[in-house]
């Protein structure tokens, strides 16, 4: 038997779900080149073809290429 198909509904606190639909608003592309990764210095997602890696605390960390303004002004 298939279980029956559910929605996502919060209690009425807010803060847990009832029940949650899977998966990921961050479907994974066809090719890894089209993917996303959010920036470190800014949180926002982009493709990892606009992105660059810096070392930033000692570690190789994923950026906004050339910058995260530049990055924002081309997109809008």
């Amino acid at each position: 038997m298939a279980k029956a198909d559910t929605k996502t509904k919060m209690l009425a606190d807010g803060l847990r779900y009832k029940s949650k639909v899977s998966g990921s608003p961050f479907t994974a592309a066809t090719s890894f080149g089209a993917a996303t990764m959010s920036c470190f210095l800014c949180g926002k997602h982009r493709a990892r073809s606009q992105m660059v890696t810096r070392k930033i605390l000692g570690k190789s960390q994923a950026v906004c290429s050339p910058s995260c303004k530049e990055a924002d002004a081309a997109a809008s």
